[in-house]
């Protein structure tokens, strides 16, 4: 049993800029990073569009993000929310910079600001296509420096402990040693990124599977908004399942046409922004493009593009395509919508706290009322960096009193049991993936997702039976997880009665052209 202060579980950059903060305020209390992988390896390490802020004054202005976030949203956005966001954006960039991060500038020194799809302004702070892992990788430098925090990487936390509403912290599972630890905690804070791997074909990487979201359901934290799945238009299309690389919608913002496979620029059909329209709209048009022709993907023409000036802003992507037999001065990328961002969660207010006390949520896994429907374009980044600090603020007062619970707390049980079969754990993620690709997409219709919901009860029981039984795996609570994430997914598109954002559903398969 091992006592901490603060508990964070996951190491984005929501989780890494609260351990900093919290650290540097209170240098004689313990901050205990809890990490499943790599401690750089995280959602935030694959942004590769940027941060959206508001830098220029003269062209671009607060009510501008504001009025293109809320747009985005559909209605659904939180207005209050929106704008202590985007107001604050520019103090967190501050901060950032000071931390070392480096951002690319132009011929004048001023900030380079590219654009991305919903963005009325060039707004998007940017280090080439690799600013979440130029982010990472500042940060953890300053966190590695600080002595009263500690990074368990390779830590699983399996379950929350809670006792009259309070989480009282973790328990976890070191995946090297198979122990299992319990970690008391004042605060725990959950920043575990999102559920991509759910989807199978997702821009996100393989830890992606909801863990913070399904943790935070079986603590009865309230749950909000789970059918508001985003799905980035432009992942580069392979026929294998698994996480995909990310075209990044600024290369759309450069100047990139998307064509269907006979050549025909059809985001014009759908929406005056055309290739700029909003992510839900293209990736939606997209789907209807396939369905209709047949088609596995369709393309991103960049051949008119200025190759040389291509290359110094895209170096990754540029270098991926060449890898892959594409040379974008003559080839066109193939190109199809991939699971990439999740705009609901864990139902957090405007300090990061949940509906149990004690635990706060920052980043990709909550629902703070920022995203609405649909999230806009490099808004991910800014809303863990501006909840990060909000939290912080809230815990560094002097004045705050936490709620302290006593619970007896019996040591898991560490008896050898038999273990998991690996191959029924792999054979039944990949039905549960293809069953949300094809029950949970893009478009979804009342009677899959019925069938979905029956689907994954069964599959809940039977997993939860086989724990009760064997060895229990950081593998086997990814399953679990994501069967928990899916059910909630598939509940809450079915209770909801309206088209949204990213949301659209209809009774019986139809799907209308947007035009707006």
């Amino acid at each position: 049993m091992t006592n901490t202060n603060y508990l964070i579980i996951g190491s984005g950059v929501a989780g890494l800029t609260f351990a900093l903060r919290i650290a540097e305020q209170f240098p004689n209390k313990k901050v205990t990073i809890v990490t499943k992988a790599n401690a750089d390896e995280s959602n935030t390490k694959y942004a590769q569009g940027g941060i959206a802020i508001v830098t220029d004054k003269n062209e671009d202005s607060y009510q501008k993000h504001i009025e293109d976030t809320l747009i985005c949203g559909d209605g659904l956005c939180d207005e209050a929310v929106v704008k202590m966001v985007v107001t604050e954006g520019p103090k967190r960039l501050k901060e950032l910079i000071e931390w070392g991060a480096k951002f690319d500038k132009n011929s004048d020194g001023n900030l380079n600001l590219g654009k991305e799809g919903g963005h009325s302004e060039n707004r998007v702070v940017h280090h080439k296509d690799q600013t979440g892992h130029e982010i990472e990788r500042a940060i953890l430098m300053q966190v590695y420096q600080k002595e009263n925090i500690t990074v368990l990487d390779h830590h699983f936390a399996t379950d929350l402990i809670t006792a009259e509403n309070c989480c009282l912290g973790a328990i976890v599972l070191d995946e090297k040693t198979k122990q299992i630890s319990t970690y008391l905690s004042d605060i725990t804070l959950l920043a575990t990124g999102g559920i991509g791997h759910l989807y199978g074909h997702t821009t996100n990487p393989v830890i992606a599977t909801g863990d913070g979201i399904a943790m935070a359901y079986r603590a009865h934290a309230d749950i909000k908004e789970m059918e508001f799945i985003q799905f980035h238009p432009t992942a580069f299309y392979e026929a294998s399942t698994g996480s995909k690389f990310l075209i990044s919608e600024a290369v759309r913002g450069f100047g990139a046409y998307l064509r269907t496979k006979k050549g025909h620029r059809f985001m014009i059909d759908y929406d005056s922004r055309e290739e700029l329209a909003s992510r839900d709209i293209v990736s939606q048009s997209i789907d209807l493009e396939l369905k209709k022709s047949g088609d596995d993907c369709v393309y991103l023409d960049c051949t008119h593009l200025d190759l040389e000036a291509f290359k110094k802003h895209f170096p990754m992507i540029y270098n991926h395509c060449l890898k892959s037999g594409i040379d974008i001065s003559k080839d066109w990328i193939p190109v199809v919508p991939a699971q990439h961002y999740l705009c609901g969660g864990i139902v957090v207010d405007t300090n990061g706290k949940t509906s149990v006390t004690n635990l706060f949520a920052c980043g990709e896994c909550t629902q703070t009322g920022l995203h609405g429907a649909n999230r806009l374009a490099s808004n991910s980044l800014l809303e863990a960096l501006v909840y990060s600090s909000r939290i912080y603020e809230y815990l560094a007062n002097p004045n705050l009193k936490i709620k302290i619970v006593k619970k007896e707390i019996l040591e898991s049980d560490t008896a050898k049991k038999t273990e998991i079969d690996s191959n029924y754990l792999d054979v039944l993620k990949a039905k549960l993936q293809h069953l949300m690709r094809q029950n949970a997409g893009i478009v979804r219709y009342d009677t899959d997702l019925l069938n979905a919901k029956e689907q994954l009860l069964k599959w809940k029981e039977e997993i939860e039976k086989i724990g009760n039984t064997h060895q229990i795996s950081s593998s086997y609570y990814e399953l679990l997880n994501m069967i928990t994430i899916g059910t909630l997914i598939v509940s809450q598109s079915i209770e909801r009665q309206e088209n949204r954002g990213g949301f659209v559903k209809f009774k019986a398969p139809s799907f209308a052209k947007k035009k707006s």
